[in-house]
């Protein structure tokens, strides 16, 4: 039965509605600024990480630019210059991306470019002043943190400040960056004269690569140096590791970790560098 103004309930219905009825457009208006709201982050975040995609690939172009007319070591004058325009302007894009988007992998890439470009030029100290920030980028990824502390804790050490580089090396890593870790640590050792402790962290390292069945010719040559001849490695092994080695891309020069070059969280959206650089 349908209500009219004089039914029994149609005052209970008004009241009602007026009661509640604020409510119910509330809680519309709140469903739908949510909807809209959320809609809007998606499309806003899948901007950002576009326009952090084409600066890094401008940024990888040009770097790759760079490195190639810096092997010739003829040039001439204006050749010269040209090199150190583009060098300028390679960091000074790096800046402007770090500026930007420096919570995002494309900011740490750009970095460990710049910071690989600094120590070519023997910039020790702007190398780590870059890889410093790199470090503070939360990428939620342990294996490529590692990377970077290896890399600070190498630069610290290259300028002059064995402290600093041991404590930095110092740190927990994920095992597979172990053995590169018990020879940067041996490297620091040695800087602070400590022969004993440098023999122990390149043993260390070398077992651990023995259980990989890994080897590193420069690593033997530091223990032969100091009067320590590693246990050899099989032939067959090596000759497997360095078949397995010629199949798959060098990711992170010197640091051979499969955790890197596997990592499921490297950056690959479109248009992104399959490559890490350091």
């Amino acid at each position: 039965m349908a209500l009219t103004p004089n039914s029994p309930n149609a005052d209970n219905s008004t009241q009602a509605l007026k009661q509640y009825g604020s409510y119910i457009i509330t809680a519309i208006l709140l469903a739908l600024a949510g909807y809209f709201g959320w809609t809007y982050w998606q499309d806003n975040h899948a901007r950002v990480d576009t326009v952090a995609a084409d600066q890094y690939a401008d940024i990888q172009r040009l770097n790759e630019e760079v490195s190639l007319a810096a092997q010739n070591p003829d040039l001439e004058a204006e050749a010269q210059t040209a090199l150190a325009d583009g060098r300028a302007k390679l960091n000074k894009d790096i800046d402007a991306l770090v500026s930007t988007h420096g919570g995002s992998v494309y900011a740490w890439q750009a970095l460990m470019i710049k910071a690989r470009g600094q120590v070519d030029s023997d910039d020790f100290k702007g190398a780590t002043d870059s890889l410093k920030k790199a470090l503070a980028i939360d990428l939620g990824d342990a294996g490529l943190s590692a990377v970077t502390r290896l890399r600070y804790a190498e630069t610290l050490l290259a300028s002059g400040d064995a402290d600093a580089a041991l404590a930095q090396a110092n740190n927990d890593m994920p095992s597979s960056f172990e053995a590169s870790q018990q020879e940067l640590l041996g490297d620091i050792h040695l800087a602070k004269n400590n022969k004993d402790a440098a023999i122990k962290s390149y043993s260390n390292a070398w077992e651990l690569l023995r259980g990989r069945n890994e080897t590193r010719a420069v690593l033997g040559l530091k223990m032969e140096s100091l009067g320590i001849v590693p246990e050899a490695i099989s032939e067959q092994a090596s000759l497997v590791q360095a078949s397995t080695a010629s199949e798959q891309p060098l990711i992170i020069e010197n640091i051979e970790e499969g955790e890197v070059a596997n990592n499921p969280s490297a950056p690959n959206a479109p248009g992104t560098p399959t490559q890490v650089a350091q």
